[in-house]
């Protein structure tokens, strides 16, 4: 038990409607460990989440960001990570997707390296969705999983041998669980996520290790601000280990650099996790949503243009991959880059072509710049991202003797948005109010990852839009396109419009059996609230069945 913590029997309530087979997940054992994670480390997930706001406001006073002075040490020693586990040598395709039945099947069989089996922004965490995907990555490491499509398509694994290596990734740091409370408090997401798959797995995967090289309990770590929070991660898998009988150093996690604060903290959430880390990541959608999250009021320097016009040739987003890479094969880690997003069309094939040729030249790029690895969001994208690996990497499983570009990063050159060029124009705000709203109400169905306008998005994406609606209106930016002002009213017109055109898209029989009105009101409410909310998903999962 923690200093100060009580040792009384704690009061735990399951909360969640019945979900088919959660009694094999949800077992007194399993619930026990996470509630013993919940009752060691809780209270330091609450001061961390406290430390985030009161950096935030040290940003609103500066205006900038500087790499720590306090850690100046740790990033001018020599030291190393842990050699990689032999499933993890080799990344240069990764695909990511939801735990659901089908998602399993597909991601496992794709030829990717790894599959990072997803709990956070590619899953609406349903508490349906949260159990039965344990309980299907259970079915899938046992060999007893199978799915068959309402049209009569029957899908099942190849030998274990073809099969990715599954890297789990649980929610937040910020995100709770509201259906599993102790002393009526609810447990974090994290600790629900990364604990039942810890407990039902860790020995399976140990025990098949002998004769199955793609086996360990293996973790990507999403939406770190700072090496404190890696501290935290460390101390819960060590915690988590010694309680099952583990040896220690057997987790192995990648954290993805998904926020500008951890940018300026590569070396030290490297250094906190040394012993059980694998990589960093770059997790380039969710990194924009962060920069606009932190300098939404920084002045006109950090105004984020279109979204699809900001590339990872921009300046700000090239010194931050460079950054990562040098960082991580210093360290002896993998350097894995971003995702391809992209959707492959099978019935338009000049769609498909254009989107073929964007993803080659992402990953010839990401080749060439010395990453690992890197990911995908589709099947048909994997041999693709394989053979810009395959160019660069041949025999070899990465270049992490590559030390990647000489040119020292600087911090203005990470927060040199303005360098980006662009411009905001009311094509962008239009396209940021449809897919904002088209990935919402799709969320608040029970869907995490969504093909809109083919591409593949998650809740980064409706972040981003929400959050550079917010940015624009509230620094009054002119649209090029169209001489106009961003304002609450242009928004709420944009709104209705894209309502009126979805039910005359869907007819007003599928559209009434939409949740399209919920989610225009919320990504309006968040768009145009006077004060900015952190995250979407936390009052979208009030809203959630």
């Amino acid at each position: 038990m923690p200093p100060g913590a009580s040792s009384a029997a704690p009061v735990v309530t399951v909360a969640g409607p019945r979900v088919p087979r959660a009694e094999e997940v949800l077992t007194p054992e399993a619930v026990a460990f996470v509630v013993g994670l919940h009752r060691a480390f809780e209270g330091r997930r609450q001061e961390l989440l406290t430390r985030r706001k009161t950096r935030r406001a040290e940003i609103a006073r500066a205006g900038t960001l500087d790499f720590l002075p306090e850690t100046a040490a740790i990033r001018s020693a020599d030291w190393k990570v842990a050699e990689a586990p032999r499933a993890l040598q080799d990344r240069r395709v990764e695909i990511t997707g939801p735990t659901d039945r089908k998602m399993v099947i597909n991601a496992l069989n794709s030829g990717a390296r790894v599959w990072l089996a997803d709990f956070e922004d590619a899953t609406a965490p349903t508490w349906e969705n949260a159990v039965t995907g344990q309980v299907n990555l259970i079915d899938a490491f046992e060999g007893r999983i199978d799915f068959t499509a309402p049209g009569g398509k029957a899908y099942a694994l190849r030998p274990a041998a073809e099969l990715a290596t599954v890297v789990v990734r649980p929610r937040g740091w910020h995100l709770n669980e509201n259906h599993l409370l102790v002393d009526g408090i609810p447990v974090a997401g994290a600790f629900f996520d990364f604990g039942l798959y810890f407990f039902h797995n860790a020995r399976r995967l140990l025990a098949k290790g002998a004769e199955d090289p793609n086996s360990g309990p293996y973790f990507y770590l999403p939406k770190t601000e700072s090496h404190l929070e890696a501290r935290l991660w460390n101390d819960v898998f060590t915690h988590a280990q010694a309680a099952l009988g583990i040896p220690y150093g057997t987790i192995r996690a990648t954290v993805l650099i998904e926020t500008i604060t951890a940018s300026f903290e590569m070396e030290e959430i490297l250094y906190e996790l040394r012993d059980h880390a694998a990589g960093l990541n770059a997790g380039r959608w969710d990194y924009l949503f962060s920069i606009v999250k932190n300098f939404r009021d920084a002045g006109e320097h950090y105004i984020l243009p279109d979204r699809n016009s900001v590339t990872m040739a921009s300046p700000f987003m090239a010194a931050y991959t460079r950054l990562l890479v040098r960082t991580c094969h210093r360290r002896g880690a993998h350097a894995i880059g971003g995702m391809a997003a992209f959707i492959p069309s099978r019935k338009d094939p000049e769609v498909n072509a254009a989107a073929l040729e964007k993803v080659k030249a992402d990953k010839d790029r990401e080749a060439a710049n010395g990453f690992d690895g890197s990911w995908v969001a589709h099947p048909d994208l994997v041999p693709v991202a394989r053979a810009s690996f395959d160019a660069v990497l041949g025999e070899r499983s990465d270049q992490k003797e590559n030390p990647g570009s000489a040119e020292p990063v600087t911090a203005a050159q990470l927060l040199d948005i303005a360098g980006a060029g662009g411009s905001c124009t009311q094509a962008g705000l239009h396209n940021a109010v449809q897919v904002g709203i088209r990935y919402i109400e799709a969320w608040l169905r029970g869907l995490g990852a969504v093909g809109i306008f083919n591409m593949m998005e998650d809740a980064a994406t409706a972040e981003i839009s929400r959050s550079q609606i917010w940015q624009w209106i509230h620094n009054g930016v002119i649209l090029a396109d169209t001489g106009e002002k961003a304002t609450a009213e242009l928004v709420r017109r944009l709104v209705a419009e894209e309502l009126a055109a979805l039910r005359a898209e869907s007819g007003d029989v599928a559209y009434a059996g939409g949740r399209w009105a919920e989610a225009a009101k919320l990504f309006e409410q968040l768009s145009l609230a006077e004060e900015f909310v952190d995250f979407l998903t936390l009052p979208a999962y009030e809203l959630l069945g």
